[in-house]
């Protein structure tokens, strides 16, 4: 091999050279500044934050420094999480095996023993690896590719009604794996979705019947204890879960798990598909739970926005709601509004779903929201929806798989533009193979998101989670700490008596205040790993590159 020229040597050093050049640029250029302090208001990024974003730039081209940064990174809430597509396949697919289920061979769907005909046991699975491999691609979206008879929307809701026999089972051990791998993935709080007393709703609906009158149909279900036992059954079956969860999670050991300390709270899933009778039932027992059951804070309506029932009830549904908020004003409201895209509906769906949710039943916040543009008068609904502060939960990966909607032609950056408030979450991370790291990951790759955009993502999730307490912010978006907390570091674990009295008052000001020493500690780590990657022998100015004969 021949020698390389002087030149082309002196062009390999510079290029070897290039990304800490640009760093030390972006930090030579950068607004001089104090590491800002407690409730100082300011909007630029600080020192600090410069330099992990710098650092962010760097490792782009290192995939394992990058993901091992994602991971690290505290990432808030996830505000948008189904419990039973959360947990892994392979979790399912344990459960199955150890309560004896059957898989049929053509289906791939789970049902109770005994295994008859076309169905196996679950436990051919352990043995038989192709068959593991063929149910973990039916069971979730791994390898999954479109074809002429499945399409990717198709194959992923179907997924539920496959594992379903085995994921209602076992909810507390499906909660115990959600929630701790939110904590080790650094977040603090979480919001999960499930169906609570299902078939007691149905049974109360089909035993009442629709009245189109809210009002009276609402006394009927409340008539003679019937909602009461409806609910009492609900809250029976969340205890049942959570000893579940805590005994699956280790929670009464000396290693708990790290999920055992995260704060969780349910979101009472209402199936949109149902009967009217059915989902105003569902709506109603979401709403008493979230006033007589601190765990539950709100209701959803789940199902596939193209559902024709769904379509055809949609307006109905909104209705129904917005009677409900005003019998159950405390209860604030998510709903997923606008999962939907060109050719899926017909254009004249695509133009007021998300419109609906907003004016209508007067949502806190939506899931998805991805036909914004199709909406009628679609920039000033953006605008309503930045002044009423109505928040937009983005799954990125999940509108990938799902819709096939990516990259610039998803609403998230539309939504920034005009101030609607963001959080990123996972939806149904066990199904798509995901979790909120890569979510994260993939924002801030995708949309070239600097250190401090990620920063006040996180922020923002927490701000918008419908946990209790009073905020540690003065403003919903200007993260300006209250007066209380004012002159303390922020995040400081030994804060002042005063600021320890009001995060000892607030749960949401107390995890707000938690992740703040979280981004401290992040920002230690990382700039430390700067420094070393900067060292001194290292040339960090044009001028050094020069004089060293770079």
């Amino acid at each position: 091999m021949p020698l390389s020229s002087p030149a082309a040597e002196r062009r390999r050093r510079v290029a070897r050279f290039t990304p800490l050049l640009s760093i030390a640029l972006t930090l030579a250029l950068a607004p001089a500044q104090p590491v800002q302090a407690a409730g100082s208001g300011a909007n630029g990024p600080t020192a600090t934050e410069a330099r992990v974003s710098a650092y962010l730039r760097d490792a782009r081209d290192r995939p394992a420094e990058l993901a091992a940064f994602f991971r690290a990174l505290p990432k808030g809430a996830d505000l948008h999480n189904h419990l039973s597509g959360a947990a892994t396949t392979e979790l399912l697919l344990r459960l199955a095996v150890e309560d004896g289920y059957c898989i049929d061979r053509t289906t791939l769907t789970a049902s109770p023993p005994p295994c008859t005909g076309n169905t196996h046991p679950a436990a051919d699975t352990v043995t038989d690896r192709a068959f593991r491999e063929q149910v973990i691609r039916a069971w979730s979206m791994k390898d999954f590719t479109p074809s002429q008879g499945e399409t990717s929307h198709d194959h992923f809701f179907a997924t539920f009604g496959k594992f379903g026999a085995v994921s209602g089972r076992h909810p507390g051990r499906l909660l115990a794996q959600v929630a701790t791998s939110a904590a080790k993935q650094h977040q603090f709080y979480l919001e999960t979705m499930l169906t609570p007393a299902s078939s007691a709703a149905a049974a109360l609906a089909a035993k009442v019947g629709y009245d189109s009158d809210l009002s009276r149909f609402r006394d009927k279900l409340l008539a003679d204890g019937g909602m009461d036992g409806v609910v009492r059954q609900a809250m029976a079956e969340t205890d049942a879960m959570m000893k579940e969860f805590r005994a699956a999670a280790h929670c009464d050991t000396d290693h708990p798990a790290a999920g055992c300390a995260l704060p969780v709270r349910f979101i009472s899933q209402v199936a949109r598909g149902g009967p009217p009778e059915r989902v105003f039932t569902q709506m109603v027992l979401g709403m008493e739970l979230a006033e007589r059951d601190p765990r539950f804070v709100s209701l959803n309506l789940v199902q596939p926005e193209d559902n024709p029932v769904a379509l055809a009830d949609y307006r109905l549904h909104m209705r129904m709601l917005k009677y409900l908020r005003g019998v159950y004003p405390d209860v604030p409201l998510t709903l997923h509004a606008g999962e939907l895209v060109p050719g899926l509906v017909k254009p004249e769906d695509l133009r007021f779903h998300i419109r609906e949710a907003v004016l209508t039943a007067r949502a806190d916040r939506i899931g998805h929201g991805v036909d914004i543009r199709h909406e009628d008068d679609h920039r000033d609904l953006l605008r309503l929806m930045a002044r009423r502060h109505v928040l937009v939960e983005v799954p990125l990966t999940s509108n990938a798989q799902v819709l096939g909607v990516t990259g610039w032609r998803h609403p998230f950056p539309l939504y920034r533009r005009y101030g609607v408030p963001v959080a990123l979450a996972t939806d149904d991370p066990g199904v798509e193979r995901t979790d909120i790291s890569r979510e994260y990951q993939r924002a801030a790759l995708t949309y070239d998101l600097d250190y401090r955009t990620l920063k006040d993502l996180a922020r923002t999730s927490l701000e918008y989670g419908f946990l209790k307490g009073r905020s540690l912010w003065r403003s919903r978006d200007a993260f300006r700490v209250v007066p209380q907390c004012a002159g303390d570091h922020r995040g400081d674990p030994t804060p002042s008596t005063r600021c320890a009295r009001f995060l000892a008052s607030s749960p949401k000001a107390a995890v707000e205040w938690k992740q703040e020493g979280a981004f401290r500690a992040f920002e230690r780590n990382i700039g430390d790993q700067w420094s070393r990657s900067t060292s001194a022998a290292t040339p960090r100015t044009a001028d050094e590159l020069v004089a060293a004969g770079h």
